[in-house]
């Protein structure tokens, strides 16, 4: 059941935005990882400002459009998701200045589309998603989408990848490497690097302890 009050303080935009706010049924972009990211957005936007209208309507909005992550499609998931946004921002009335730094946010929030944030809101948003790929909720959300991909846990032969190329679309444990352990460099605000320090060193014990247990 969705819980606008979750949403405070902007539970009235939450109410006009959350039945476009999750697309598809991939678990790891559901209205739970929105609420993280919302919350993760809050908490870095208490630190270091900016708008919190257009900071909560790029939250509820960056994964209105979803693409699996092994479709060709994928580096362009976040320009569909900003020129939906746009739309639906349109009808509810919202200005053109204030719809077009909701698109923005969205598009440069995600990895794949190499889009650097120009905004505080987009940093904002880029930060606060990506702790979401860190740390133990991290973790869950690569084993999950391997599970969705059909993909193995690890190489049993060689799951360090010591004399293999890295593969993460064939073995899990492959993706902090290829991408998880990269994502704590590329924080863009203050206070989103110190949260991002704190899960990055949980995501690397979690995989020594894992390769300590293979």
């Amino acid at each position: 059941m969705f819980e606008a009050e979750a949403f405070s303080p902007h539970e009235t935009l939450a109410s006009a935005l959350i039945a476009h706010a999750a697309d598809g049924d991939d678990g790891s972009h559901d209205l739970a990882h929105i609420l993280r990211v919302f919350r993760n957005a809050m908490r870095i936007h208490a630190a270091e400002g900016g708008d919190g209208r257009v900071l909560a309507a790029s939250v509820l909005l960056h994964d209105c459009v979803a693409v699996e992550k092994n479709s060709p499609l994928r580096a362009k998931a976040s320009a569909l998701a900003a020129e939906k946004a746009s739309a639906i921002l349109a009808k509810l009335g919202w200005s053109g200045a204030d719809i077009e730094a909701v698109a923005h946010a969205i598009t440069a929030h995600s990895f794949s589309a190499g889009v650097a944030p120009q905004t505080l809101e987009a940093k904002i948003l880029q930060d606060a998603d990506r702790l979401d790929a860190i740390g133990m909720i991290g973790v869950a959300r690569c084993f999950y989408i391997a599970g969705r991909l059909g993909s193995g846990l690890y190489d049993p032969f060689d799951p360090a990848a010591a004399d293999r190329p890295l593969d993460d679309k064939r073995y899990a444990i492959d993706h902090f490497q290829t991408k998880l352990f990269k994502l704590a460099e590329g924080f863009q605000t203050e206070t989103g690097r110190r949260l991002a320090a704190a899960r990055d060193k949980s995501l690397r014990d979690f995989l020594s302890e894992f390769m300590d247990e293979i």
